[in-house]
């Protein structure tokens, strides 16, 4: 069911949002049996439909023996709860569907975790509407007290299992916190883009880990994977895969895998991967931007790759590739499954790498063991010699580094290679 409001371009966008929302009900194991659209001037309060939609609703329910209706727009628990008296079957919308996704293709525990809190988050608001046997309890020997209600009873053990979750997660974060200082001195690139725009298959084409899932659906991957990369000439970055975005991901998700998606903000350089192929390509851009932007990770260097140009015509290729350059000068154009088709992607890693972490001689004293050793754990050492009583070390340091160096008055002499 999509009821988008009126707007200049929603009905253009229209048929692609429905083609994805039944993308997203075949990934959850539904069987797609008609469409129904409808363009509102606004919902309405309590049914987000007009009376007259709901009645040819209820007729094709009744008609094809329709078991779910899915709705492309967020409903408030009291919508849901309308349509579904009027139309008599069960009504999700799409943040419902997404979660439900999410609980499927969740494999750690810390994934599981991530959902079960988005899961149960969203459910809160909406107990009046799952649960109906709202009596008191009956007073008596044995169970005199308060006389809780059923819904305040759900409503009590969900927030102490939301507790414990939040508290669970915490921890989860302090450990990624400690593996991402481990790789202080690696340059880490993470790829980020909407679902299935082909991030794991750059990881794999890129690392030639067969280990990387790759799978033609939505959300196929969640859990964050970290790969070296040896991009030639002594050069090497970590990539990381990261959970995909959709439009409209519900909000609840994106706070529980802020954990999860702390290794964008922590990346000297994000890879936004965009499906060259999908007609609303520039509404997914859009999209992952301000997911990204809700996260805070706004600071960041970005480098847009534009994947699947293999599934374009030579000619609406060469078009696309004039467009974006005039914009964005140094947007890449690959394919994960062409032959060399994603060495655009590692010159512009490498050249990015060196151009943020210059070639620099430090001066060093005996005395400067300490700093040294910070050398070697966050920097790429190339050589080290000895002048005098000075080490003289070689190497590319990260910005940070540069910058404590500094302000010790170490000697950095910056060398043109």
């Amino acid at each position: 069911m999509g009821a988008p409001l009126k707007r200049p371009g929603a009905l253009k966008s229209l048929d692609e949002h429905l083609k994805e929302l039944a993308r997203l009900a075949d990934t959850a194991g539904a069987e797609v049996v008609g469409i129904l659209t409808q363009q509102l001037d606004r919902p309405h309060p309590g049914t987000y439909l007009g009376k007259g939609k709901l009645e040819e609703l209820k007729g094709i329910v009744q008609e094809k023996d329709v078991s779910l209706i899915i709705f492309d727009d967020e409903l408030s628990p009291s919508q849901g709860k309308n349509i579904e008296d009027m139309v008599g079957t069960r009504v999700v919308d799409r943040a419902e569907l997404i979660l439900d996704i999410f609980a499927t293709r969740a494999r750690s525990s810390e994934a599981k975790m991530q959902v079960e809190l988005a899961q149960l988050e969203y459910t809160l608001p909406r107990l009046t509407r799952m649960w109906t046997h709202l009596e008191k309890f009956r007073g008596g020997i044995g169970v005199r007290g308060p006389g809780e209600t059923q819904l305040e009873t759900d409503r009590r053990l969900i927030n102490h299992r939301i507790k414990l979750l939040k508290e669970r997660l915490a921890h989860v974060q302090q450990n990624r916190a400690v593996q991402r200082q481990s790789r202080a001195g690696a340059f880490k690139a993470s790829i980020v883009g909407y679902t299935n725009a082909g991030k794991s298959s750059i990881l794999r084409g890129m690392t030639g880990a067969q280990d990387v899932h790759v799978e033609d659906r939505l959300f196929a991957t969640l859990d964050p994977l970290t790969r070296e990369v040896d991009l030639g000439e002594n050069a090497h970055v970590l990539l990381t895969d990261t959970v995909g975005f959709i439009r409209k991901l519900p909000h609840h998700l994106v706070a529980s895998f802020r954990a999860t998606l702390e290794e964008t903000r922590d990346a000297d350089l994000l890879l936004h991967v965009v499906d060259a192929s999908h007609p609303l390509w520039e509404e997914q851009r859009l999209v992952v931007d301000q997911v990204l932007h809700e996260l805070g990770v706004v600071d960041q260097p970005m480098l847009l790759v534009f994947n699947k140009m293999d599934l374009l015509p030579e000619d609406v290729a060469l078009a696309l590739q004039d467009r974006v350059t005039a914009l964005v000068p140094n947007a890449v154009f690959v394919s994960a499954e062409a032959e060399s088709g994603l060495d655009p992607l590692r010159r512009a890693l490498k050249h990015t790498m060196r151009a943020r972490r210059p070639v620099a001689e430090i001066w060093l004293y005996p005395q400067d063991g300490k700093l040294l050793a910070e050398i070697h754990q966050q920097g790429e050492v190339l050589d080290q010699r000895s002048e005098g009583i000075r080490m003289v070390v070689r190497a590319r340091l990260p910005e940070k580094l540069r910058g404590r160096l500094a302000q010790a008055g170490v000697d950095i002499r910056f060398v043109n290679v």
